[in-house]
């Protein structure tokens, strides 16, 4: 089901940008998505920060997984299509697991180092394709997004060792970054007074099912995998979910470069998957 929601996300996030401009569209799903979920945790034993020295980790993770990361996400989706933007965050587990391997001591195989290298080598060919002198700008704020939601996913993680429940990492998480984004929501006022009713509908799909939904999912599934690196099952269908449906709402086709930068990174994390994880 979380892998559904993402796979929306892609497309969906590229008809509101028709409307919405990339901050206030961060603002905005972070906001209802944090409503949501503090509805959620009350009836669902929603617990206070243990201490008071948590605090600045859950502005920091409200920063890295929803206040920057989406207004990155945004902005690299002003200009490149959903497969691409779905093919280079498909890389997040693979660089989590990365990151786990240093803060968690999981360690790689020699088979998880080569998987890292080619899953970047396939960033690489979408982001130079062509030409060095010409990068894709779109595909460097995706990365940068990756990035920051490669970190989201570490800290949760430390959060889930402290004896946090997912719903508590994720609601707290999405309030604080809806506090960050907040001097946006006059702007965003604004823009929804004019925006289509397919524009509103996407916005609300996005908040509810996506951004609260889908990280409440993915909060559960780092609380009960063994390590870090079992989030890169299966996520290799993201980018094809997202690629047809690209196809299927907006017209969208591959360029050579994605393909083969694509082709290299599902590749990547499929061998990753079942021969690259952690000991």
């Amino acid at each position: 089901m979380r892998r559904i929601f993402l796979s929306c996300a892609f497309p969906l996030t590229r008809i509101a940008l028709e409307c919405f401009s990339p901050n206030v569209f961060g603002a905005l799903r972070c906001t209802l998505a944090s409503v949501v979920l503090l509805g959620f945790g009350k009836f669902t034993g929603l617990r206070r920060p243990f201490k008071l020295f948590h605090l600045p980790l859950f502005v920091l993770s409200g920063a890295l997984g929803f206040g920057v990361y989406l207004i990155f996400f945004n902005l690299g989706l002003e200009s490149i299509t959903a497969a691409t933007a779905s093919i280079i965050i498909s890389t997040t587990p693979i660089m989590t697991a990365f990151a786990a391997s240093f803060f968690y001591g999981e360690k790689l195989s020699k088979i998880g180092v080569l998987s890292i290298i080619g899953a970047f080598a396939g960033v690489l060919i979408i982001l130079l394709w062509k030409g060095v002198f010409s990068i894709n700008t779109g595909a460097l704020w995706m990365l940068a997004a990756a990035v920051f939601f490669c970190a989201y996913n570490i800290l949760s993680k430390r959060f889930i060792k402290m004896g946090y429940t997912s719903i508590d990492v994720v609601t707290y998480s999405i309030f604080t970054g809806a506090l960050m984004l907040s001097f946006l929501l006059p702007k965003a006022y604004r823009e929804l007074q004019s925006a289509e009713l397919k524009h509103i509908a996407v916005f609300v799909y996005l908040s509810i099912f996506t951004t609260a939904g889908g990280y409440f999912l993915l909060g559960k599934g780092l609380q009960v995998a063994e390590k870090t690196s079992d989030l890169t099952n299966y996520m290799f269908v993201i980018p094809l979910m997202a690629s047809i449906l690209g196809y299927l709402l907006l017209g969208e086709t591959l360029t050579a470069g994605t393909a083969i930068g694509g082709f290299l990174i599902a590749l990547s994390i499929i061998v990753f998957a079942l021969k690259g994880k952690p000991v």
